[in-house]
């Protein structure tokens, strides 16, 4: 019984997104978005297929990084996890006085449009120690 219910609730999330999906790309403003590399935001990223990040909350939002702005619209981001793990695809960094995990393996594209608002901006030496995990993991030897 507990699978159904957990099958169902899925269910009614991947309804629930698609509904505010819409919204966000319709009704969203993103000429109003500004935004930087090195700041941290929160972004609705949805309900997912598999093991790719989730987003939580009504707005299905998780917080991110922006690793790089490719233009005003379209923004290369890794999310943010209070959940800590030790392996090559984590990394821990000290965000607002909170460690959290930067999901290496989860690196996407989005639109300008699924930022919400500004958490705050990593400093310059902790974002190259990002890039640099990011590059050593996806590089190609």
């Amino acid at each position: 019984m507990e699978d159904f219910l957990i099958q169902n609730q899925k269910e009614n999330d991947f309804a629930d997104w698609a509904k505010l999906k819409s919204k966000i790309h319709f009704h969203h403003d993103e000429n109003k978005i500004y935004f930087k590399n090195r700041e941290i935001w929160w972004a609705s990223l949805g309900v997912n297929i598999g093991k790719e990040e989730n987003g939580k909350n009504g707005r299905f939002e998780r917080p991110v990084l922006i690793l790089n702005k490719i233009n005003k619209y379209t923004l290369i981001i890794v999310p943010l996890s209070s959940k800590i793990k030790q392996d090559r695809f984590h990394y821990q960094l000290l965000v607002n006085n909170r460690f959290e995990s930067v999901l290496i393996f989860q690196v996407r594209t989005i639109s300008s449009k699924r930022l919400s608002r500004k958490i705050g901006c990593l400093d310059k030496i902790s974002f190259q120690e990002v890039k640099d995990k990011i590059n050593s993991i996806f590089a190609c030897n």
